[in-house]
Order: C-alpha cells, then structure tokens, then sequence
C-alpha cells in the first residue's frame, strides 16, 4: 500500500518555567493501511491510537524531549511494544517527564526510518533544544520540524528562542537545503513549504526575530547579520 501523512491535533497545558501555556499539538502519522509510524505523540494518547485504528506502530519518534513531544510516547509505543527513539542530547528532557524509563533507540544524524514504501531520514536541527531533529520523507516530499520550524518561522519555547544561532543554523544549513516544494510540517499550526519560508531567511538573520520596532527604524538593516549573529550558513562555515 502506498504510505500517506496523518494528522491528529491535540490541546493542552504545558508548563515551561513556572509558566503555564496553552497549546495545540499536531501529532504526525506516518504510513499505509497496515504499519505506520507516530511522530511526536503529544497528551492524548487515546485520540492517537483511535487515528492509527488496527494498524501496527513501528515506531513512536519524538523530535523533542519536550513534554508535549513525548508525553503519550510510552502509552502508543505500548500498545504494539514498538520502539520509541529520541537524539541522546534530549534524554535529560525526556526524564523530567517519564522518570523510570528511557527510550529505546538513540537518534543520530542520518539515521533512517523506513515504514510502508517510504523512508524518513533524521536530521540533527538542535536551537530549540541540544537534541532536535527533523525528519525528512523524501518519498511523501515533506519534513517533520517538531518546533525547529513552524508555518510563521522559527519555532519558540516559552515564547523565546533558546539558542536562536544554534536554530538558525539548522534551518538554514539542513532544512531549507530541501526542495523548495518540500512540505513543512511542524508540531503546532498549518503546513507551508521550504519555498514559502526560505526567502525570509535572510531577514531572520539578520535580526528581524528579535529586534523591536523601535530598534528596527533607529539601525536600520544589518550588513553583515550572519557574522554578528554567530550563525553559519552550512554545517562546515566558519
């Protein structure tokens, strides 16, 4: 059977520093009428599983150690004693949620997934957090960003970005290396693509996330945004 993107959208709380947020949550569904794949199980396990139906889970991935990342995780993988995978530089994330288990596979750059007729290659994109990943499905022509990027730009936590030259680097040097048609697909909002993103780039750069309006009148644009951002271009730039 030819395999095929599922969304489930999930509400909830999540609490980042003392501070309560409220959110909606896309969970993705990755496969064909027999197996699938769940990336990013969010807070309602059980509307996930109505989703997936009879089909057997091969896998639960999670972008993210964050609790809205991985917080139906184990209750999915278990119902077919799949396995759950996470970058190792999330695992102290993932504790502070599931404090008496670990997954079971640790992610690393270039890792694949394969379920139904199609692949989904992982792509180290830390800023968010020290292990992010993105998942790239050339087949189905999209990429999971779990919050690296969403349809609006960059993803942030707790309404900051934690490491925005880590996470510019990542977009620009990994995702937006992807075909301009490449399907966006992040944990919160709508879908976009590389194309409709890509050519505000340089303007992320170069400050415009995180300037006011005051400043951005008083200096004007910057001449050199990638060096006084400390943001390299490719993985390999100086």
């Amino acid at each position: 059977m030819t395999a095929r993107i599922e969304r489930v959208v999930t509400e909830g709380a999540v609490d980042i520093d003392g501070t309560e947020h409220k959110v909606e949550n896309n969970t993705w569904i990755v496969g064909d009428d027999d197996e699938v794949i769940v990336i990013d199980p969010a807070r309602d396990a059980a509307k996930i599983l109505e989703q997936v139906g009879e089909r057997e889970v091969l896998a639960v991935i999670c972008t993210h150690g964050l609790p809205d990342h991985v917080g139906a995780a184990i209750e999915v993988a278990s119902r077919d004693e799949a396995v759950v995978a996470l970058h190792p530089k999330d695992k102290p994330l993932w504790r502070e949620t599931w404090r008496e288990t670990w997954p079971d596979i640790d992610m690393e750059d270039d890792g694949i997934f394969g379920v139904a007729d199609v692949q989904l290659d992982v792509m180290e994109t830390p800023g968010i957090t020290p292990g992010g990943v993105s998942l790239y499905c050339e087949g189905l022509g999209a990429v999971f960003t779990g919050k690296s990027l969403q349809a609006d730009g960059p993803g942030k936590l707790g309404g900051e970005y934690p490491a925005l030259a880590d996470q510019l680097t990542s977009i620009g040097g990994r995702l937006f290396t992807l075909p301009p048609d490449t399907r966006v697909l992040g944990v919160h909002g709508e879908e976009v693509t590389v194309g409709d993103l890509e050519p505000h780039f340089d303007a992320w750069v170069s400050g415009s996330l995180t300037r006011t309006e005051t400043e951005t009148e008083a200096e004007g644009p910057l001449t050199d945004g990638t060096r006084v951002a400390g943001i390299r271009i490719t993985p390999g730039d100086d």
